[in-house]
């Protein structure tokens, strides 16, 4: 949580001195629910915050089943289609997306390992296709654990308009 929320505060920090510095127009993605924007356009730059995977089984109070979230390869599914959704509300797709970040947690399935090439079989469904053969840069780090304890893995990206 602390690296995500640095990290979007860093973005909008950046944000802000490239409309200083460039005269570019800042616009924020914003709900009155959240403490922090699901995006910010610095002119056709769209800068998203950092996504995670939603249920493959939503809770059951009733039951007492926890909600399941799945392994990385079905997390990272989860994350890349809630990206493609929201990027496509901002007027974007895939083929926009220029960076990503990838905050990934050791996969306790998996004896505490990075499940890389899970994620990364997800990926493949998403960039390099036939369809979308666009790939964007990509940093992947390996972090202790992030916010909520089911999550494997976060992704941000940054996405730039094409003219």
């Amino acid at each position: 949580m602390k690296k995500s929320v640095l990290a979007v505060a860093m973005m909008a920090g950046c944000a802000a001195a490239m409309q200083a510095q460039t005269g570019e127009v800042v616009k924020h993605i914003q709900s009155e629910k959240s403490p922090l924007a699901a995006g910010v356009w610095v002119g056709s730059t769209y800068y998203m915050s950092g996504n995670l995977a939603s249920p493959v089984t939503p809770e059951d109070k009733a039951k007492g089943t926890p909600a399941v979230y799945g392994d990385t390869k079905t997390q990272t599914t989860s994350i890349l289609t809630k990206i493609q959704a929201g990027l496509k509300e901002q007027g974007l797709d895939m083929k926009d997306v220029v960076k990503m970040t990838v905050f990934l947690v050791g996969d306790p399935a998996k004896g505490g390992k990075a499940d890389v090439d899970g994620m990364n079989a997800s990926f493949r469904e998403f960039f390099g296709t036939k369809e979308q053969p666009n790939k964007p840069a990509r940093s992947t780090v390996q972090v202790a654990a992030l916010v909520v304890p089911w999550g494997l893995l976060e992704i941000e990206v940054i996405a730039a308009k094409s003219k």
